[in-house]
């Protein structure tokens, strides 16, 4: 066992935190979950990763000599020394958690924020595999997205790089983000942003539509009941990609990535989705810039940890 090294991916959320211990060679030798105690302003939640690190090398007989180190995605802004730049979801303010879990633990910690952590993962052992310059773009209740260039994530001057999410698609909205601005790609590119849309849509006027008979709307019954040919949602679903397209073309002028990777709960939707993105995109896109490839996410939930046991592997 002594000649094995080792590394520990740890992926912060707002409810549980995601961990996992790796061989050196990415190898995941288990997975496991522990609650997230949001209590005191988040101020136990190194305390309790660090506890569960130990436990697990006593269980493993892991000697610290052996461990690499531990990467770690935050859900917020992180700037590429380790310092959060405020994480709203957990109640930290700013502060350098990779030297403070350091210092805990007595091991190598590098952190990034938790969708470009996430980023890495896909292109490491995901939907971007065999690539080095990769865009993700995470679909959920947010928009979140990750940028890889030369197999590095981009953070940023003060840990933002990558917050597909917020950029502006629509100066004319009226409501706001909930990042305070209004007109978000997260507003029409989310689960949240379909069912939006898909509400608004069916005020407009009284054209025929399934999506009627339902007393709660979600953005999976959209795309359902496009898929079944339902005019009404076939034009949402064309609004949301149209959105998309639009935003995903612009960041690959200013990147030109490889491939786009499409992931998070939205992405489920499948092709009616992708394509209908593709067929904007391709729309939209700087001529140099349209061969860009489309894949789906693979590694679902478990994207964060083998992004951060990607983060402390040597290069």
């Amino acid at each position: 066992m002594e000649n094995k090294r080792y590394g520990f991916g740890v992926d912060i959320g707002g409810t549980t935190i995601k961990m996992g211990l790796f061989l050196e060679d990415g190898s995941l030798i288990e997975k496991w979950e522990i609650p997230t105690d949001k209590t005191n302003e988040g101020s136990n939640i190194l305390d309790d990763i660090a506890k569960v690190i130990e436990d697990k090398m006593v269980e493993h007989d892991i000697i610290k000599e052996n461990v690499i180190g531990v990467g770690m995605g935050i859900p917020g802004p992180v700037k590429a020394d380790g310092t959060v730049n405020r994480c709203v979801n957990l109640g930290w303010g700013v502060f350098n958690a990779a030297t403070e879990l350091e210092n805990k633990i007595g091991l190598t910690v590098k952190v990034g924020n938790d969708a470009n952590v996430a980023a890495l993962g896909e292109m490491w052992q995901g939907g971007g595999k065999g690539y080095e310059d990769v865009v993700v773009v995470t679909l959920g209740t947010g928009v979140g997205g990750g940028i890889i260039i030369g197999g590095q994530m981009v953070s940023g001057a003060t840990g933002a790089g990558g917050e597909i999410g917020h950029m502006t698609m629509n100066r004319d909205e009226i409501e706001n983000c909930g990042c305070g601005k209004s007109g978000c790609l997260e507003q029409y590119a989310s689960a949240t942003g379909v069912v939006r849309l898909a509400k608004r849509r069916l005020k407009q006027n009284d054209d025929p539509s399934e999506l009627r008979s339902l007393k709660e709307i979600t953005s999976k019954d959209v795309f359902d009941f496009a898929k079944q040919k339902d005019e009404v949602a076939l034009q949402i679903v064309d609004k949301v990609a149209d959105y998309l397209g639009l935003a995903l073309a612009n960041i690959t002028c200013v990147v030109n990535p490889q491939v786009i990777v499409i992931g998070g709960g939205v992405s489920k939707a499948g092709s009616i989705l992708t394509e209908t993105v593709e067929k904007h995109f391709r729309e939209n896109a700087f001529h140099a810039c349209r061969t860009t490839e489309f894949k789906l996410a693979k590694l679902g939930n478990d994207a964060g940890i083998y992004g951060g046991m990607k983060l402390v592997m040597p290069v």
